[in-house]
């Protein structure tokens, strides 16, 4: 509920950064306490901790972000088949995860969380290098924003912008 108004706020892309960072500090910090553990009976608050802080800042960013942004890249068109695609690919991974996540444990001890590390770091280098701030922009806007073009000074609609691709 609270998100509904973060996300207004803040704006789309700073909290999916914001989140995705928080997520791969909590998971090193996972990490460090797991491996940890059995020299310092503490770090196990430090590992609850981390796994509190890791959902929070899923709820923050990559939680619900995705969704607001597929639906403002596409087009009224296009759009609900992005946002089944989207679906789909979102549980296919939860489902995967799930699955795997026991086997990948057992093989990687107090280390399993360094892969989810390394994986977030990625995305959250691909969203600051590649995603574009959504917020309070019309599709043309972000679509221009994907182009790396400015947007001329009659805002071309996505006809005409498809009408000039033939043309080439």
């Amino acid at each position: 509920f609270l998100q509904v108004f973060l996300v207004e706020k803040a704006g789309r892309r700073s909290l999916f950064l914001a989140g995705l960072m928080g997520m791969l500090i909590s998971a090193v910090a996972m990490t460090v306490g797991l491996a940890l553990l059995s020299q310092f009976a503490w770090m196990s608050y430090v590992s609850m901790v981390a796994i509190f802080l890791f959902v929070i800042f899923f709820e923050v960013g990559p939680g619900p972000i995705p969704w607001f942004i597929v639906a403002e890249l596409f087009s009224q068109g296009p759009r609900p088949a992005a946002i089944a695609v989207a679906g789909f690919c979102n549980w296919a991974c939860n489902f995967i995860v799930g699955m795997c996540f026991q086997y990948i444990a057992d093989l990687c001890g107090p280390y399993v969380f360094v892969i989810f590390a390394a994986l977030l770091l990625v995305f959250f280098l691909f969203a600051y290098f590649k995603v574009p701030e959504t917020k309070g922009k019309s599709f043309e806007e972000i679509a221009a924003a994907f182009r790396r073009k400015k947007l001329p000074a009659k805002a071309m609609t996505e006809l005409e912008d498809l009408r000039g691709s033939e043309e080439a």
